[in-house]
């Protein structure tokens, strides 16, 4: 995009691009882009994001729940903090923008009042959460759901090779020992830049997606146990086939999904694994088990479709003479929605800039989630090429990524004066 209008923003976009391409050579040289939380390479992208916040006269620190924070005090202690930020992990081979732009974003926005002279009521913290992205743990979101309290103390024992993610926490400098009573009482606000991981902005040619609300995740695995007969000589007619059931209801999600995903409210439905006893060519397959991950903004949406599931296993168990159990839910999450005064803020932030924005749901999770338990919180979407995200092939323009952060400027200056009023 070329809009006059992205050459006159409150934020140095060079500066943006500068950071994001020195974080990207911070790779795995095999596995661009890779820097997964708790290994070297992490770390080495933190101390890099740390020097940037101290150069930018940041006061940094490291919490209990490993999270790189840097601190500009506000003018009026205690009246409570703005929290800007994302995160710098990556999964493997894919995370080139995938929350680094949301810190960086965060960054420049204390970089620009440092220029401007601008000096907030509030403290300020930028913030990089700790391994947002599934770990080397098999979990998620750690940092979030530590700084407020909300990981669970079960985590703390979980393995990767020879050591837990207690003592994982602690090599990136957390504290243990102190994370289970950790909390933030003192939040006021909380905002996330991200890329959208979609194609819609980038369609409708818009430059901001003001999320409404992340879509809350569920899991529900299902079994389908048939019997295991010769592939050769068992008739067509006398056999219960798991794989066949199992097909036919892989499908009929598929339809499922696509009749609800018409309706108001994101939501999608996908088989995502999928496990075949005894797998044998020779052999009529005994027993599949699947795993669905549904995605819903609106909690009834998901209520509806798990009624549904309930129904059908029963008609698919019938109809090919097998046994499906009960679908169990893995995990059920519900949606969260944006801070109302916060997606209000945002929208005056982008008629502030002049950046073309709409609102939409979010159906990936983020940090945002866990923070929006405990303090008003909202994000926003800036486009990405083609909507692909987790891959290799991931980019989005910086240009696109300096609107955000003029976003991000205005709104943390919109809050600085709103909930400041708010609260006195």
């Amino acid at each position: 995009m070329t809009d006059p209008k992205r050459h006159n923003l409150p934020v140095n976009a060079d500066r943006i691009a500068e950071d994001i391409d020195a974080l990207a050579g911070i790779t795995d040289p095999g596995h661009p882009w890779t820097r997964r939380a708790f290994s070297p390479l992490f770390l080495e992208g933190r101390a890099y994001i740390d020097a940037r916040m101290k150069a930018a006269g940041l006061e940094t620190r490291i919490d209990a729940a490993g999270n790189l924070i840097g601190r500009r005090a506000g003018a009026k202690p205690g009246l409570g903090t703005i929290l800007v930020g994302s995160h710098s992990d990556t999964v493997p081979d894919g995370g080139r923008f995938d929350g680094i732009a949301g810190t960086i974003a965060a960054l420049e926005v204390a970089r620009s009042l440092k220029d401007r002279g601008i000096e907030l009521d509030h403290d300020l913290e930028i913030v990089d959460f700790l391994a947002e992205e599934v770990s080397i743990f098999g979990v998620s979101c750690i940092g979030s759901r530590g700084m407020t309290g909300q990981i669970p103390e079960a985590w703390l024992s979980r393995m990767s090779g020879d050591r837990t993610l207690s003592q994982g926490i602690a090599e990136v400098g957390g504290d243990p020992s102190v994370l289970l009573s950790q909390k933030r009482p003192d939040l006021a606000g909380f905002l996330e830049l991200h890329i959208e991981q979609g194609p819609v902005l980038e369609a409708e040619n818009k430059d901001i997606g003001i999320v409404t609300a992340i879509a809350g995740i569920t899991r529900i695995e299902i079994t389908v146990e048939g019997r295991a007969d010769h592939a050769g000589t068992t008739p067509m007619d006398r056999r219960a086939d798991a794989l066949v059931a199992a097909s036919r209801l892989v499908l009929d999600i598929r339809q499922r999904a696509a009749e609800q995903a018409k309706t108001p409210g994101h939501f999608a439905a996908t088989v995502g694994e999928f496990r075949i006893e005894p797998n044998a060519a020779n052999v009529v397959p005994s027993k599949v088990v699947l795993l669905i991950d549904g995605r819903a903004e609106i909690r009834g949406d998901m209520e509806d479709f798990l009624t549904w599931i309930d129904g059908e296993v029963k008609t698919i168990a019938a109809d090919y003479g097998v046994t499906i159990n009960t679908p169990v839910r893995v995990s059920d999450n519900m949606p969260t929605p944006g801070a109302p005064v916060l997606l209000e803020t945002l929208e005056r932030a982008c008629e502030t800039v002049g950046a073309k924005h709409r609102r939409m749901a979010s159906g990936a999770g983020h940090d945002t989630a866990w923070i929006a338990k405990v303090a008003p919180a909202a994000m926003i979407f800036v486009p990405c090429k083609e909507g692909r995200s987790h891959c290799a092939e991931e980019w989005a323009e910086n240009d696109d990524i300096a609107m955000g952060a003029a976003v991000l400027f205005e709104a943390v200056r919109d809050m600085d004066k709103n909930l400041k009023q708010n609260r006195e």
